[in-house]
């Protein structure tokens, strides 16, 4: 299939923080999607075959939590009862349904891993990606060596293979990170997912740029999907709300929502006409003109996040802080960043 329709399903999150029954909340939100779905898919048609969620539409994020409370309220297991449910909706409507979820994992019990994940039209999770890049939450980088000796690279950086197409998930900030969509596209993805949970504005925010820049550095498509508000948190619901949208391979916007609970941001993909840009020789083809070994020596020679670091113990959101506070000091020396 070289062209297919494919939605950014802008639906709104409601936190788990203060829930007095957070499983039953979350579950209760997996009923939502699978209502919001059914009537994309009774909008669209059986052309839709793509749906992209918003990031952690489940549970929304820690505030304060430590990652054992995290672990006890939010995170999914991978096998869990939230996954099969959802399953069993992308295999009624015949979708392959993309999402991000907190999840716990048996290899690492005191941890919990911002996950994206792709459920095919089967209902089986055909991809699973753990988010690399994460301010105040664990990443497989943190316990790397252990992480690898399980899982392998391959499951560090994903790629599904699928009917409709080479499918990667680049998870909410990471966009911002050229480097996981550069890898990501050297591994084959032609559509990006993006789960994000972000401030909209009328005029281009810094993810909304990354994500054109995304498209067009690699050629491939992105499909991102943000929040249509945010309940149950001490802050304002809308602060992350609409923008969702659609970005073909050379950088244009397809589709857009405003802001609330939308299905307007659908397009169809144009396969076809991504790999025949990728195939042709000539200055826009910048991902056959990628120096890769070039990059590989430079970067091997700075410091930036030390891998390990949470090997042998449980992350206290000040351990983040006092990681990115080094790194900066290492780099540009000690100073008042106030000044």
């Amino acid at each position: 299939m070289t062209a297919f329709l494919a939605l950014a399903l802008q639906v709104a999150t409601k936190a788990v923080n203060r829930a007095a029954e957070p499983r039953g909340e979350i579950l209760r939100a997996v009923e939502r999607v699978a209502d919001r779905l059914a009537g994309a898919r009774a909008w669209y048609g059986p052309e839709l075959r793509l749906v992209v969620l918003p990031e952690y539409v489940l549970t929304g994020f820690p505030m304060g939590e430590s990652a054992a409370e995290w672990l006890a309220k939010a995170a999914l297991a991978p096998d869990g009862a939230e996954y099969a449910l959802l399953g069993e909706v992308a295999a009624r409507h015949s979708v392959f349904l993309a999402g991000n979820a907190y999840e716990s994992d048996p290899h690492f019990p005191e941890l919990y891993f911002q996950t994206s994940f792709i459920l095919g039209p089967g209902g089986d999770v055909v991809l699973r990606y753990r988010r690399l890049h994460s301010m105040f939450s664990p990443t497989p980088y943190d316990v790397w060596d252990e992480y690898l000796e399980i899982y392998g690279i391959d499951a560090v950086f994903p790629v599904a293979a699928t009917e409709i197409g080479n499918l990667a998930c680049v998870a909410s900030e990471e966009i911002l990170y050229p480097e996981l969509a550069r890898v990501l596209a050297l591994r084959g993805a032609e559509v990006f997912c993006h789960s994000t949970s972000e401030i909209s504005a009328p005029h281009l925010t810094p993810k909304a740029v990354a994500r054109r820049a995304r498209a067009v550095e690699n050629l491939a498509c992105v499909v991102s999907a943000n929040s249509g508000g945010l309940d149950g948190l001490p802050i304002p619901r809308d602060s992350t709300n609409g923008g969702s949208e659609l970005i073909d391979h050379e950088g244009r916007a397809l589709a857009q929502a405003a802001s609330g609970e939308s299905i307007v941001a659908a397009a169809e993909l144009d396969l076809a006409a991504l790999r025949r840009a990728r195939r042709r020789p000539g200055m826009s083809n910048l991902p056959a003109r990628v120096k890769t070994g070039l990059w590989a020596a430079e970067y091997a020679r700075h410091r930036g996040e030390e891998p390990n670091g949470l090997a042998e113990a449980a992350p206290e959101r000040n351990w983040f802080a006092r990681r990115q506070r080094e790194i900066i000091e290492r780099r540009y020396g000690p100073g008042d960043p106030t000044s």
